[in-house]
């Protein structure tokens, strides 16, 4: 019986979320439900991760998802760690704690999708339309979505 997981992708200021339903069989495609960007709301970012948070739970909620994951922090390579990447940390933790409350949640960094996936790094991936025809059908998904749904085709593999 196929489920419904979400793929989440945060930065500082939004959420890359695709949710699609996940067919038993891996050799068929994942079927894209729905390609979104929740945009955290301007002013305070405390009151903005609360309702993100509840957007989070509510989406989740209502429309049955079984798994969540989120794709993890990276460590910057040669430089500093920038406010951005701070920010971006703090927004994958509200979208990880409300999916813990609702499903199984998951996190799964590219670094570990690019060793334990196939023979390729991840970006390679997500510029491979060839690869996107095979491995999803259903609704349209966005380009800059991709990695998010990646999640989701490297995850029900682990």
């Amino acid at each position: 019986m196929a489920e419904r997981w979400v793929g989440f992708v945060a930065s500082g200021a939004s959420v890359v979320v695709v949710d699609a339903e996940i067919p038993d069989d891996e050799d068929e495609g994942i079927t894209i439900q729905s390609d979104q960007t929740w945009r955290l709301q301007k002013g305070d970012r405390v009151a903005a991760y609360h309702v993100l948070y509840q957007q989070c739970v509510n989406y989740l909620e209502e429309n049955g998802i079984d798994v969540a994951v989120v794709k993890a922090s990276a460590t910057l390579g040669g430089g500093g760690m920038k406010l951005a990447h701070l920010e971006g940390a703090e927004v994958r933790g509200v979208i990880a704690a409300a999916a813990s409350s609702v499903c199984t949640a998951r996190m799964v960094s590219k670094a570990v999708i690019s060793r334990t996936y196939g023979a390729r790094k991840v970006d390679e991936y997500l510029k491979d339309d060839d690869f996107w025809d095979e491995h999803v059908e259903g609704g349209s998904l966005r380009a800059g979505s991709r990695e998010a749904a990646m999640l989701l085709i490297a995850a029900r593999s682990a």
